[in-house]
């Protein structure tokens, strides 16, 4: 069994980030007319250019070693079905090498990301469950 350079705590709190990101919707234009009042709320789960979400996803990947950046594509790649744990090498090798500079970007392009994650995680036999995300 391959060993993660990334802590399964780092990775349970960038799954939950990611499913933050993920149900957000597109930025829409209120009607005119329409009620301030009932509509004061509306942009809560929208996408922005100032998305804090997205900045705080963004930071997080970029803090990381080179390691953990790989194994955050392996991670998603395994899970996503593109190869198994006996090509682990492999997925984190050919990752970086197509996204070097550019991991964060890469992963919150990737729909299901955080879904694609957990599911990474499993196949090394670990998941969230034992972990309290807010700590981080």
């Amino acid at each position: 069994m391959p060993e993660l350079s990334i802590s399964s705590e780092k990775v349970c709190f960038l799954i939950v980030k990611a499913r933050e990101f993920d149900v957000q919707d597109v930025d829409t234009e209120l009607e005119e007319g329409a009620n301030a009042t009932d509509d004061g709320m509306i942009d809560v789960l929208e996408a922005s250019a100032d998305n804090p979400v997205e900045e705080e996803i963004r930071v997080f990947v970029a803090e990381m070693d080179e390691d953990e950046k790989a194994d955050l594509i392996g991670l998603l790649r395994l899970g996503r079905g593109d190869g198994t744990l006996e090509e682990w090498q492999a997925l984190r090798a050919e990752g970086m090498r197509e996204h070097t500079g550019n991991v964060a970007a890469y992963l919150l392009g990737q729909p299901l990301l955080g879904d694609h994650l957990e599911e990474g995680l499993s196949q090394f036999g670990k998941s969230c469950s034992e972990f309290e995300i807010g700590r981080l």
